[in-house]
């Protein structure tokens, strides 16, 4: 069976770690052209918090998942601590238990995220959201398993989707958050929540690849 032990997928929340410090600036300069410019900091804050606590106390990947949750829905401001929070918190109940991730399981985590984060976000795909990148690439990673292709391909085949999400956001009009506020002005920029998602989702591709066998 394809697939990674839970122990070993601590690890993919620590290169999430990494992947969300290294690219503060890029995330605050994505934000800064239609929001408040704080996305950068406000997620590598939430993050090295995380990093610090799973020194103290680290675990498996259920576990780590679950501390980068509370970390972000209890010091991190604005809407996107919950959110991704939630996101997390979710994803770590699915694997909570299980001694071997394979595709089908990672792919029950990926769709635990999106309902999570459609229930709490009150958003849907072309509101120039998160979920602009997220819905493809839970979608094509679920498609990609069922059709019997490849951990691995199937992950690559998600970060495909999850860019092409990213950058389909540049020509839509925000129609929740802050960047709602400017209306047609919205258009022409990247959503720094489907910006964020697509790091995260391509940093998790990436750790898993390294870890499958």
């Amino acid at each position: 069976m394809k697939g990674f032990t839970n122990q070993s997928g601590s690890r993919v929340v620590h290169d999430m770690i990494k992947t969300v410090q290294q690219n503060k600036q890029y995330l605050s300069d994505v934000d800064g052209a239609i929001g408040d410019g704080d996305h950068g900091i406000n997620m590598s804050k939430g993050f090295t918090l995380c990093e610090k606590e799973l020194e103290q106390n680290p675990g498996d990947l259920s576990y780590s998942l679950k501390t980068l949750s509370t970390i972000l829905m209890r010091d991190i401001g604005g809407s996107m601590g919950p959110l991704y929070g939630m996101m997390f918190k979710s994803m770590a109940r699915v694997c909570n238990g299980k001694e071997m991730i394979d595709a089908e399981v990672f792919s029950e985590m990926l769709k635990a995220a999106e309902t999570a984060v459609i229930e709490m976000g009150n958003a849907e795909v072309g509101d120039k959201t998160l979920l602009d990148s997220l819905v493809p690439a839970v979608r094509m990673f679920s498609e990609s398993a069922d059709e019997g292709k490849g951990f691995a391909q199937a992950l690559d085949l998600m970060k495909g989707a999850a860019v092409a999400g990213r950058d389909s956001t540049i020509e839509m009009i925000a129609n929740v958050g802050r960047a709602s506020r400017l209306g047609e002005r919205s258009r022409g920029f990247l959503d720094p929540g489907a910006v964020s998602c697509c790091l995260i989702l391509c940093s998790m591709a990436d750790s898993i690849k390294t870890l499958i066998s």
